[in-house]
């Protein structure tokens, strides 16, 4: 597709969608698994999401996407070691500001930004070792 460059990051109703590119030249789509946190692939939504960005798709920053994406693996996935334990951080820290009617401040953002980056390049990196051809902790040095 001209002007498409790749790798791709969008939301496809409120789930991370990222798009690479093949050695052939192709298109593959990899879409989070909410039950496992691993990359199902979502070749059948490429063209939706090319051609239809708007309302519930849009386009994602490499920082977005591994923020969303450590956003729903914290809020969908439940599992013992250290990712998990520092999900559980995130939460309290998020919980603790919703108890006392307020946003997040700027160091408790950036605190739960810099464990989201942390938690994702962990846990694809686990994705990796198990076989994970769409997992990539790399992304995370790429956010800012």
């Amino acid at each position: 597709m001209p002007g498409l460059v790749l790798p791709a990051y969008f939301s496809y109703y409120k789930s991370p969608v990222k798009m690479v590119g093949t050695p052939e030249g192709g298109i593959k789509a990899w879409r989070l698994s909410h039950d496992t946190g691993g990359w199902e692939p979502a070749d059948d939504l490429i063209e939706e999401i090319l051609f239809a960005v708007g309302g519930e798709i849009s386009s994602l920053t490499v920082d977005s996407f591994v923020e969303w994406t450590e956003h729903d693996r914290g809020r969908y996935l439940r599992g013992r070691g250290p990712v998990f334990a520092l999900y559980e951080t995130i939460r309290g820290i998020v919980e603790n500001a919703q108890a006392e009617g307020r946003q997040l401040t700027t160091k408790e953002l950036a605190l739960v930004r810099g464990i989201r980056r942390r938690t994702f390049v962990m846990f694809e990196e686990e994705l990796q070792r198990a076989g994970d051809p769409a997992a990539d902790p790399s992304l995370a040095e790429q956010s800012s």
